[in-house]
């Protein structure tokens, strides 16, 4: 018990400033930012079906690959209706998940604490993962995200031998995000089979058993159908997402992606010399190398147009590179070969608090001055816009610049719980699981593609063709003004 006791306080008590810190170097906490743009509107449907009665198509074409919806949905009934709180709720668990995660793999395989510290304050570090659509940390909750700390758990289990505690970390992975733990799941399988010969004959017969679900999944079951080819028409629709197309990237992020793997060869020999590593190691790092092989694997089938290859993002395998190319260049940095002490791994500690800490007071303060630490519903003239739209009928339909997203902080359907004629950023990156969002994206913002230079006349004949209820626009229009707040103003289209 007083071990327990002493292990919760050396856990908790660097919580509080990973937190702080993992915020500012993300640029705050921002409810309903980015990719929660299609996220929230999924779990609000689940909680009040009558929601989104013409955003349902463009809302399910994700939300019916994953369980994330149901799953914070029931959450959301079991603790609270309220949203925002509940969002940033588990924006915190998530960190404090991830903190415990890192903290335990850590104390698995460095020999200092100052170690395990200086690891905390590295991942603190937000940084995008190259062409890859994602990022180390988000200032929003993201059930990615949330599902990349169940994987650290994961890890430290495996390191320690915990094969159901493991087994179980997946499991919750998998209820928020599918593709996370499929990454995560191979990495942590080959490992297992690396690190347990014992077990080999058993992890045989249990991959025969899930390829055999893949293959009925992939064909009869709900993913039947992700193996056809994407068409030029669909393809010309996500143009501009280049990075789903691993042969259109520059040969800087090659050699960056290239630069993880022989980071991790490099360090891992040299731990072996020293003596440090053990089996569990040696699985965990032949496993996080075939996640590399796993991507060398599905560039040709990415190159070939095949719809599920560039549905599941494989380049996202970076981001597990990423974790262990950073673990091992902290034990480099701070104890290296050579037997640690102390005043080497404090240093490192303190250097990387330090950076972390200037970091996060320059991008709070200089680089995005008007934001605060935790943010909670959009404030300011959008969020009195936000507001307003809420009071209107469910099935009321909106008209507003498609980068409005970008602009204001949040979408509306996020912001407002109601359906938006499109949203430029977010419902085209969904368009490559459906052809026919993917097209009907690229129709609507066609339509609007010069909506700042657009006169009334022009946008009365999109919410007559569309027929759309309202319009928002920070220009005077010859229009029924309904609403103002400060230069944002809803005109009634019909």
């Amino acid at each position: 018990m007083g071990a327990r006791g002493s292990g919760l306080r050396l856990w908790l008590l660097p919580l509080v400033p990973f937190v702080l810190l993992a915020t500012a170097n993300s640029a705050g906490y921002r409810y309903g930012a980015s990719d929660l743009a299609f996220y929230g509107p999924a779990v609000m449907r689940q909680l009040d079906p009558g929601l989104f009665p013409r955003d349902t198509p463009v809302i399910d074409a994700q939300a019916r690959l994953t369980l994330m919806d149901e799953t914070v949905a029931a959450i959301s009934r079991l603790t609270t209706n309220d949203l925002p709180t509940l969002f940033l709720g588990l924006y915190l668990l998530t960190l404090a998940l991830l903190a415990a995660g890192i903290g335990a793999i850590g104390a698995s395989l460095y020999r200092s604490r100052w170690t395990t510290i200086a690891l905390l304050g590295a991942i603190t570090l937000r940084h995008a993962i190259a062409k890859s659509g994602t990022n180390s940390l988000e200032g929003y909750f993201h059930p990615r995200q949330l599902a990349f700390a169940f994987g650290t758990l994961a890890i430290a289990a495996f390191l320690r031998g915990r094969t159901t505690v493991a087994a179980l970390a997946l499991c919750a992975a998998g209820s928020l995000h599918p593709t996370t733990t499929l990454w995560l799941a191979i990495w942590l399988g080959v490992a297992t089979f690396v690190a347990r010969p014992e077990w080999r004959k058993w992890l045989g017969a249990a991959i025969v058993a899930v390829v055999a679900v893949a293959i009925w999944t992939l064909t009869l079951g709900p993913l039947a159908g992700r193996l056809a080819l994407m068409d030029a028409e669909w393809l010309a629709a996500l143009d501009d997402k280049d990075y789903l197309f691993p042969l259109r990237w520059p040969a800087s992020v090659w050699l960056m992606n290239a630069g993880y793997v022989v980071a991790i060869v490099w360090i891992y020999g040299r731990r072996t010399a020293a003596g440090v590593t053990t089996a569990a190691e040696t699985g965990l790092a032949a496993g996080c190398l075939a996640l590399a092989a796993v991507f060398a694997v599905a560039v040709p089938l990415n190159a070939a147009r095949v719809a599920l290859a560039i549905q599941l993002q494989p380049a996202r395998v970076f981001w597990m590179l990423d974790l262990l190319a950073i673990i091992y260049l902290v034990w480099a940095i701070a104890e290296g070969r050579r037997t640690p002490g102390s005043r080497r791994a404090s240093l490192a500690a303190a250097a990387l608090a330090v950076l972390s800490l200037a970091r996060g007071v320059y991008i709070m303060h200089i680089e995005f001055p008007e934001r605060s630490l935790f943010g909670r519903e959009p404030g300011g003239d959008w969020g009195r816009i936000a507001a307003w739209v809420r009071s209107t009928p469910k099935d009321s339909s909106w008209l507003a610049d498609p980068l409005h997203a970008a602009l204001y902080g949040t979408s509306l359907r996020m912001a407002a719980a109601h359906d938006v004629f499109v949203e430029g950023t977010k419902d085209a990156a969904i368009g490559m699981y459906d052809r026919g969002i993917a097209l009907r994206t690229r129709d609507r913002l066609r339509r609007v593609a010069l909506f700042t230079q657009m006169s009334a006349d022009e946008l009365r004949d999109v919410g007559r063709d569309y027929q759309l209820d309202y319009l928002i626009s920070e220009a005077e229009m010859p229009m029924p003004l309904v609403y103002q707040a400060g230069l944002i103003r809803i005109y009634r289209l019909r």
